[in-house]
């Protein structure tokens, strides 16, 4: 059908549930790998995008505590490797996560999606400081093991809207600026990986509120050099789905001792 209709790129993700459904590297399901149908892809002139993680974690792993838990880093690049050897002869592009807001501030931090916990300016900010840590580690694993041969290209899918002030004052242009720069969807993951770190403001605003809310350190857990260093770059191609366009408004700080990404960014 894809060829009937002149299709010439398919875009999809791989399960990790399917094709590891206990997570690990020790039991691999082989029909879950015979699923994909790739090289029929490749013989019918369909150039496959490949995603490897679109929010379904294996259950034994959330049972872990899921992405904010950073031994996912090394489980993750298990599959990785797994996934680049089945597969990378036929892949030439391939996405590490879609999406990573919905993964950590929908799943982690609102808990609007799997696995539906609530810890909102913490857990959040846990989850994606491990999904950024993994990206980049996939991303040199293809870069020094698989590029040479497979000849391919690695990147990460960010989602992202739109900020304009809701009004022509100073405070609404302000929080819109703010709102692009502290997005839970754009630069929280696009900054570390194509400039180095999060956002200047990213830092400064919760650094200060977890102080005043008598924390001992950031609720946003601080990068180190080695860890900005090894995430920077990690990028062969900008992959971005925007969707729409939202007006920002100005807002009193929230209440110290509300810990959430929305107090953080403090914006309506």
């Amino acid at each position: 059908m894809l060829k009937n209709l002149g299709v010439t790129r398919y875009r999809f993700s791989l399960s990790w549930s399917r094709i590891l459904p206990m997570g690990f590297i020790n039991k691999i399901n082989q029909a879950g790998v015979d699923y994909y149908l790739i090289t029929a892809l490749k013989g019918n002139g369909i150039e496959p995008y490949v995603t490897l993680y679109h929010w379904d974690l294996p259950q034994p792993l959330q049972n872990l505590g899921g992405w904010p838990n950073p031994l996912l880093v090394d489980y993750f690049a298990d599959y990785t490797k797994l996934a680049f050897t089945l597969f990378g002869d036929d892949v030439k592009n391939w996405m590490t996560f879609n999406e990573p807001k919905h993964n950590c501030q929908m799943g982690y931090g609102y808990g609007y999606l799997a696995p539906a916990y609530m810890s909102n300016g913490v857990g959040s900010y846990l989850c994606a400081h491990t999904v950024l840590k993994t990206h980049a580690k996939a991303y040199h694993i293809y870069d020094e093991e698989f590029r040479a041969t497979q000849n391919g290209r690695v990147t990460m899918v960010i989602d992202t809207n739109w900020f304009e002030p809701a009004n022509d004052s100073k405070q609404d242009k302000e929080a819109a600026e703010r709102k692009l720069q502290f997005d839970v969807s754009f630069r929280w993951y696009a900054n570390p990986i194509y400039n180095g770190n999060y956002p200047q403001v990213m830092i400064d605003r919760i650094a200060d509120r977890s102080l005043k809310e008598d924390f001992l350190k950031s609720r946003l857990p601080e990068s180190t050099l080695e860890e900005i260093d090894y995430i920077k770059g990690t990028y062969d191609f900008f992959a971005v789905n925007h969707y729409t366009t939202n007006l920002v408004e100005w807002s009193e700080d929230y209440d110290i001792g509300n810990s959430s990404t929305d107090a953080d960014i403090g914006d309506i």
